[in-house]
């Protein structure tokens, strides 16, 4: 008996779309916001429905076969098609209430966000925040979150950004450690402004830790394991740390307010770039490094003796 095609339901390519994308069934999960079981369940219900074979199950994770490639690549396109109606669609929205979805860094999660979201809320209590915290860049022409505080050199070309000021970095140490070993971010984080400037400045030989986090080593650095590099946002907040010298002329960025062209329009995500632009720009000497506590020597002379 001639099998008979059965209907291809958008919602099991997503699935199948996620386990490609994100290259196994955990990360899958973990980007549809569902458990590793019903991914692997979604997954075998369709091979075996369309009694076709998607995914190599491989030691690394899933791999794609011939067939799933052409499959994948149709739903691609549907994803994309997708993603572009519901940006159309959110953009129309004028009305001041749902969700806002934020995308943003560790750090600035961390050291300056939280009190302007609260008062953003205040003013808009309608509006329920969904912080999206990531070092790697969310993906706001699929929907992934509606607007972005990020630390960049510029916005792509699909996005409308605004540029609020520039950001600066510093050496940062507890007193009495500044002239100790380095904390320095592990290889995740080499294409960051830190991981630039340790690679090029710091000599394998005075590392004494490594981390895949910035809020990991300001951390490190407050409990006096040695010194690192922070932006002066993250470093000045932090308790018991001190910079050490001025800002560092080589270890810049920018910090960015990006959404997209379709969406920036929508009542939400206008009134919060809008508010965000003029909070942070009020932040600007300590954004850019202008604001800083002294540095050990400098503390010392101002102590008064004991």
């Amino acid at each position: 008996m001639a099998h008979i095609p059965r209907r291809i339901e958008w919602n099991d390519l997503r699935f199948m779309l996620a386990v490609a994308e994100q290259g196994g069934l955990a990360g899958a999960a973990r980007a549809l916001g569902v458990n590793r079981t019903t991914v692997l369940r979604r997954v075998k219900a369709f091979e075996r429905t369309h009694q076709c074979r998607l995914f190599e199950r491989l030691h690394t994770g899933y791999g794609l076969t011939a067939g799933g490639e052409q499959l994948l690549a149709t739903a691609r396109h549907v994803s994309d098609a997708v993603a572009d109606l519901e940006r159309r669609l959110a953009g129309r929205d004028l009305q001041m209430h749902g969700t806002l979805r934020v995308a943003t860094t560790d750090t600035l999660a961390a050291a300056t966000l939280p009190q302007h979201l609260a008062a953003f809320r205040v003013r808009h209590p309608a509006v329920i925040i969904e912080l999206v915290v990531g070092n790697i860049p969310a993906n706001l022409t699929r929907r992934e979150a509606d607007v972005a505080v990020r630390p960049m050199t510029g916005p792509p070309e699909v996005l409308r950004g605004r540029r609020v000021c520039g950001l600066a970095f510093g050496i940062y140490a507890a007193p009495g450690a500044h002239a100790g070993p380095w904390l320095v971010p592990d290889d995740s984080l080499s294409g960051t402004v830190v991981g630039r400037w340790t690679r090029a400045n710091v000599p394998g030989v005075e590392i004494a830790a490594r981390a895949d986090s910035l809020l990991a080593l300001r951390d490190l650095a407050s409990a006096g394991l040695g010194r690192t590099v922070l932006p002066c946002y993250l470093g000045e907040a932090a308790g018991g740390l001190i910079r050490v010298g001025e800002v560092l002329p080589d270890a810049k960025s920018e910090l960015w307010l990006l959404t997209h062209e379709d969406l920036s329009r929508t009542a939400r995500v206008r009134a919060f770039t809008e508010f965000m632009a003029r909070v942070l720009g009020d932040e600007r000497d300590l954004l850019e490094g202008r604001r800083a506590n002294p540095s050990p020597q400098l503390r010392d002379l101002r102590e008064p003796p004991k």
